[in-house]
C-alpha cells in the first residue's frame, strides 16, 4: 500500500508534527527517522544518511546568517526608519476625507514592492529571498497601522517567488527550467531543448498561481487584521534625527551587495552569490562607519539571531532530504503509483502530480525533486502519450508543487523570517498552511489542465 512507503509515511509524519506545533526542526527530525525505519535503514544508516546530508545546508546556512547581520546593519543606518516614516506621517496627516484612500494606497504600495522584489529576485536581481530581512522588517510597524493581515503578505512574496523561476527562462527560471528540467527530460530520453517553449509550456501552470493569488490578495486575507505594536530592531525612533551620510553609505553598500550577487549569478561562480554579497556588504557597512566598531558586535549578534532559525531549518531539511534518497523508497512510490494508471492518461496527470508534491513537502526544494522524477516520468509520458510540451509543463508543475506550502522550503520561511520579527506571525498558520492552500491546489489544476490540453 502507498501508505505504508516510507517516504509517504515520513511526510505525512512531518505535517502533522508541523501543524501540532511541534518545532519544524524536531518535525524534521523525527520524520527523518520514521522514514529511515520504515524504510530499513536502521537508526546508525538513517543517522548516518541524516549526518551525511547536514553538510549541504551549511553554506546556506551562514549565507542567512550574514545577511541577517547586514540587514540590522541597513536598519542602523536609519534608511529603513526614513522610508517607515514617511509612509506613517502621510497617514497620520491625512485629513478624513481621503484617509481611507491614503491608507488604501499604501497598503497596495506595499504589497506591489513585496511583489515585484519577489519577482525580480529571481532574475533581474538574482538574489532569491535576501530582499526579505532587508525589506519587510522596518515595515512591520506601519503594517500593524494599515491592519494588513500578514499573511497576505507572505502569499504575495511566494507568489513572485515560486511563479517567476518556473515560468520566466531568466535568473534562476534559467536554471530551473533550462538548467534542470530541459536538461533532465533530455537524458531521460525524450528531445525538448529547442523544441518546447519553456513559457508556452509552463503558461497554464503559473495562470493558475495568479489565479490562487488573487484570491488570497482580493478575498481570503483582505479584511483587517489586528496586532500589537511591540518593539523590535527595526522599530521607528523618531527623536533621534537621522544621519543622511549613514543612508547613502547604506545605500551604496546595498547596490554593491546586489550587483556582486548579479555578476556572480551571470558568471555562473562557484563562490556563492549571496556569502560573499553579504560579506561585502557588511564589510562596507564597516569602512565606512555606519556600524561603529564598538557597536558591531551588537548590531551583528542581532541580525544574525534573526536569520540563525531559517539557518538551522534548512541544515535539518538537507539531512532529511538525504534519508529519503537514501531510503530507495521515491522510485517504488513512483512505480506503485503508475500501476494505478491503467493507460488513463488523465490519471496518470493527477497521480504524477501528486507524487511530485508529496515528495517537494518533504523536501523542501523543487530544484532538487526535478532530477529524482525526471528519470521515471518522462518515459511513463512517452508511453501514454503525451506530448512533449505536455511533458514539460507536466514534470515541471509536479516539481514546482509544494514548494509553496513545504514547512521545509526557503519560499516559506523566507517570509516568515520577515513577518515574524515581533513574534506575532506563526509558520505554519500564517504562511504554510495559506500558501498550501492558495498555491498547491489551484497548481494541482493547472498542471492538470496543461497536460491534457498541450
Amino acid at each position: 500500500m502507498l501508505l505504508f512507503n516510507a517516504v509517504v509515511l515520513s511526510v505525512l509524519v512531518m505535517l502533522i508534527l508541523s501543524v501540532a506545533r511541534v518545532h519544524v526542526i524536531i518535525s524534521l527530525f523525527i520524520a527523518s527517522l520514521v522514514g529511515g525505519l520504515v524504510a530499513g535503514l536502521g537508526v546508525s544508516g538513517t543517522m548516518v544518511a541524516f549526518q551525511d546530508g547536514l553538510a549541504g545546508g551549511a553554506k546556506i546556512a551562514l549565507s542567512y546568517a550574514l545577511l541577517g547581520a547586514f540587514a540590522m546593519s541597513v536598519a542602523h543606518s536609519g534608511l529603513p526608519r526614513l522610508l517607515a516614516n514617511w509612509i506613517i506621517k502621510k497617514l497620520r496627516n491625512a485629513d478624513e476625507s481621503n484617509s481611507a484612500r491614503v491608507a488604501r494606497s499604501a497598503k497596495w504600495g506595499i504589497l506591489g514592492g513585496v511583489l515585484v522584489m519577489g519577482v525580480m529576485s529571481q532574475n533581474l536581481i538574482p538574489i532569491h529571498i535576501a530582499f526579505i530581512p532587508l525589506l519587510v522588517p522596518p515595515l512591520i510597524g506601519v503594517m500593524n497601522e494599515l491592519k494588513m493581515d500578514r499573511r497576505l503578505v507572505a502569499c504575495a512574496i511566494t507568489f513572485g517567488i515560486v511563479t517567476t523561476y518556473m515560468f520566466v527562462p531568466i535568473g534562476f527560471g534559467r536554471i530551473f527550467l533550462h538548467d534542470i528540467l530541459y536538461k533532465n527530460i533530455e537524458e531521460a530520453g525524450m528531445a525538448v531543448e529547442g523544441v518546447v517553449n519553456p513559457m508556452a509550456a509552463m503558461a497554464i501552470p503559473a495562470a493558475s498561481m495568479a489565479v490562487g493569488c488573487a484570491i488570497a490578495l482580493l478575498v481570503s486575507y483582505r479584511k483587517p487584521r489586528e496586532y500589537e505594536q511591540r518593539e523590535t530592531s527595526f522599530s521607528s525612533n523618531d527623536d533621534k534625527p537621522v544621519d543622511m551620510k549613514k543612508v547613502w553609505a547604506a545605500v551604496v553598500a546595498l547596490v554593491a551587495c546586489f550587483v556582486i550577487q548579479a555578476v556572480l549569478t551571470k558568471l555562473d561562480s562557484e563562490a556563492d552569490p549571496l556569502l560573499v554579497g553579504a560579506l561585502v556588504g557588511l564589510c562596507m557597512m564597516l569602512g565606512m562607519r555606519v556600524v561603529p566598531w564598538q557597536q558591531a558586535d551588537d548590531v551583528f549578534s542581532g541580525g544574525m539571531k534573526m536569520m540563525s532559525l531559517i539557518g538551522l531549518i534548512m541544515i535539518t531539511a538537507q539531512g532529511y532530504a538525504s534519508v529519503l534518497k537514501a531510503s530507495g523508497q521515491i522510485e517504488p512510490l513512483v512505480q506503485q503509483t503508475s500501476a494505478m494508471f491503467n493507460g488513463s492518461k488523465s490519471l496518470a496527470a493527477v497521480i504524477m502530480l501528486v507524487v511530485g508534491l508529496i515528495i517537494t513537502m518533504g523536501i523542501g526544494s523543487s530544484f532538487s525533486t526535478l532530477p529524482i522524477i525526471s528519470a521515471i516520468y518522462v518515459p511513463l509520458c512517452i508511453a501514454l502519450g503525451f506530448s512533449p510540451m505536455a511533458t514539460v509543463a507536466l514534470i515541471g508543475t509536479a516539481g514546482a508543487l509544494g514548494d509553496a506550502g513545504s514547512p521545509a522550503s526557503d519560499s516559506t520561511l523566507g517570509p516568515t523570517s520577515g513577518l515574524n520579527i515581533d513574534g506575532q506571525h506563526d509558520h505554519m498558520r500564517d504562511t504554510v498552511i495559506p500558501e498550501f492552500i492558495h498555491y498547491n491546489i489551484p497548481l494541482l489544476v493547472g498542471g492538470w489542465i496543461a497536460a491534457m490540453v498541450l
